[in-house]
């Protein structure tokens, strides 16, 4: 299982990577930062960012199928339901299915890293920002690192040790 550090740095991340606002010029600048970090880097990912109740930016760069939508889609719910990092869920969990007893669908819903809540200050978490195609934690640490750049925070001062 995880060890403490790793859970405490996620929850930090989530509580200080906060946006001062989020409409659709915020989601194309973080989605383009990505894309164009994946296109720099050859990472084949999928970057989707949403409200709750619309996708305002979708990228997918080669190396990516419908299978990466789908891992997004599925970590969205994740998200949404727990309100945290999709990869806290792991640190807390372990990777793998939900067990039934929680009351989630495997069909819909993930343990898996990538999606990160979109907190906005004075209304709390309205979306996610979700990165599918690397393994979880890099999944995770792409998300951080954009949400960073965007914010002018130092990405080594939110960064995960690699494992």
């Amino acid at each position: 299982m995880a060890n403490d550090a790793d859970i405490a740095l996620v929850k930090r991340q989530e509580q200080e990577l906060v946006l001062s606002q989020f409409d659709e010029a915020v989601a194309y600048a973080l989605g383009s930062s990505i894309r164009a970090r994946a296109l720099a880097e050859g990472l084949g990912l999928v970057v989707d960012i949403r409200t709750w109740d619309r996708q305002m930016f979708f990228a997918a760069t080669a190396g990516t199928s419908a299978d990466n939508a789908e891992w997004v889609r599925r970590k969205i719910n994740s998200v949404r339901r727990f309100q945290r990092a999709s990869y806290r869920l792991v640190l807390e969990r372990g990777e793998g299915p939900f067990l039934p007893q929680s009351g989630v669908d495997p069909a819909d819903y993930v343990i898996a890293g990538g999606g990160f809540p979109l907190r906005v200050a004075g209304a709390g978490i309205i979306g996610c920002l979700t990165i599918s195609g690397l393994p979880g934690r890099s999944d995770h640490g792409v998300a951080v690192d954009a949400l960073c750049d965007h914010l002018g925070r130092d990405r080594a001062a939110f960064a995960l040790l690699p494992e």
